[in-house]
């Protein structure tokens, strides 16, 4: 039998089942082992199918931030006030424009409930904050600012309050044992005990439907061969983003083209396309995360200024917000204006991305010798510094709204680092779901059988960003895709 990429397979053509199983997931990271242990213990069998030699996925290559609010046990202990009202404001403000507010409203009531799964099923939240800007916290900290949420504008948009949660670690290695190991570990040995199984090294490529189109099952390869997998109540799909499909980010995310995907190779989109081929909607697939290289220590000490010496974003922001800005409102030009006191002060704090740090591409006296030196326009630099100055001197930034803290007059000698296309970013979008992870066909009904969660979805995020999203709506909606599959006839 010859299985043609995605086309569905009916499962009359199938004359033998290499596995069953009630509940069949297809990935093994964040959002697939969530789903396997609640459709675990809602007492079906459940069969994880892994492309790749292990559990982890993306999960646990990364800095393990989880976003969760609305008064955790964590937030409360460290003396920061919030409610799901409070959450709700800033992740609509932040995350669309065109953001699910069912889903949103789902995510932040279930949010402490969460946290509580979480620690229940091994995850170690550290009673520790970290309040310095950062991409990560460099320590074992367990909460810290992860989305500009005390930054302008959200900062008067809702409360501040941080509700990045990063799981305790010991012995960290960026990349290999960070947060997000220690976060995937125990919910791996959750499932395992549970008596979720798996088979590691097998690619799905197309899905198994009946002859009323409900989706029965998996058809996959292993090492060349083919595999079928019988899926008695439900699919579950959490295979990752497209960020590394060529096509398909050439297609729908041009501007990502040429630029590496922060996301791991096994990101290729197949999931959203096994399920398209049954004609399941897509949302919002032009939305991208854009990673920025440089040390948000040194950003939040200097100034940002676009190709046209104009500053655009509060330095002090979320440097997840700084890269969306530049690569895709000013044509991913950037440079940090600094002068020498900040820029030593800068590079001797501790930072959780010190690699991101490097030497000034031009230097001088003064900010007009910068100007000329950069190739800026006549004045633009040094009105910009000039405006920033005046204002700064008063400790205040009425332009953008840096935070007072962080406001100090540009002085001499000064110096320009070129932040020109230092970004990098992965998808948001892909298959419409329901709160309850069902995808949805362009009609409007859930495609019967089949479930999803993670990065093959669009999640609460539709434009903007804030790091642990991803994992926190992974693990969240993951779990809404096992019990519904578990429920399902």
């Amino acid at each position: 039998m010859t299985t043609a990429p995605f086309r569905p397979l009916r499962a009359a053509e199938v004359t033998a089942w290499d596995h069953e199983a009630d509940v069949v997931v297809a990935g093994y990271g964040i959002a697939g082992v969530s789903a396997a242990i609640e459709a675990a213990r809602a007492g079906t069998d459940v069969l994880i199918l892994e492309r790749t030699g292990g559990w982890g996925g993306a999960a646990s290559l990364s800095g393990g931030i989880v976003y969760l609010g609305g008064g955790t046990p964590l937030q409360r202990e460290l003396g920061f006030e919030d409610t799901p009202e409070n959450m709700k404001r800033f992740m609509l403000a932040a995350l669309g424009p065109g953001a699910d507010e069912a889903k949103i409203s789902e995510y932040c009531d279930g949010s402490v409930e969460h946290y509580h799964w979480l620690t229940d099923n091994g995850v170690v939240f550290k009673p520790a904050f970290w309040g310095e800007p950062g991409w990560e916290i460099p320590g074992d900290d367990g909460l810290m600012y992860s989305g500009g949420e005390n930054s302008a504008p959200f900062n008067e948009i809702a409360t501040p309050a941080p509700r990045g949660h990063v799981p305790q670690m010991s012995n960290k290695r960026t990349g290999e044992q960070g947060g997000g190991y220690m976060l995937m570990k125990p919910l791996a040995e959750t499932a395992e005990s549970l008596g979720v199984t798996s088979v590691f090294d097998i690619r799905a490529q197309r899905l198994i439907v009946d002859d009323t189109d409900r989706v029965v099952g998996i058809a996959a390869k292993k090492y060349g061969n083919e595999v079928f997998v019988r899926a008695r109540r439900g699919v579950v799909l959490t295979t990752g983003s497209f960020a590394y499909n060529e096509a398909m980010v050439t297609s729908f995310a041009p501007q990502l083209i040429g630029r590496p995907g922060a996301a791991i190779e096994e990101h290729d989109g197949c999931s959203i396309r096994m399920a398209q081929a049954l004609g399941a909607d897509l949302a919002h697939m032009n939305a991208t995360e854009v990673a920025f290289f440089a040390d948000p220590q040194l950003m939040a000490r200097g100034i940002l200024v676009n190709g046209r010496g104009q500053r655009y974003v509060p330095e002090d922001t979320y440097p997840g917000r700084i890269g969306q800005l530049t690569l895709l409102e000013n044509d991913n030009q950037a440079y940090l204006i600094i002068d020498e006191a900040a820029y030593e002060e800068g590079c001797t704090t501790t930072s959780s991305t010190p690699y991101f740090r490097f030497p000034p591409k031009w230097a001088a006296e003064t900010v007009a010798e910068l100007e000329s030196d950069m190739g800026l326009p006549e004045g633009t630099l040094q009105a910009t510094v000039e405006v920033y100055n005046r204002h700064a001197a008063a400790g205040t930034d009425p332009v953008l709204g840096k935070k007072p803290e962080w406001v100090t007059p540009i002085g001499t000698p000064v110096a320009a680092l070129d932040l020109r296309n230092c970004t990098a970013g992965f998808t948001l979008g892909g298959l419409r779901t329901t709160v309850n992870s069902e995808v949805l066909h362009v009609s409007g009904e859930p495609i019967p059988g089949l479930f999803a969660a993670g990065r093959c979805t669009s999640g609460v995020c539709a434009g903007g960003y804030a790091s642990g999203t991803s994992l926190g709506d992974s693990s969240f909606f993951g779990r809404r895709a096992g019990v519904a599959a578990a429920a399902e006839n």
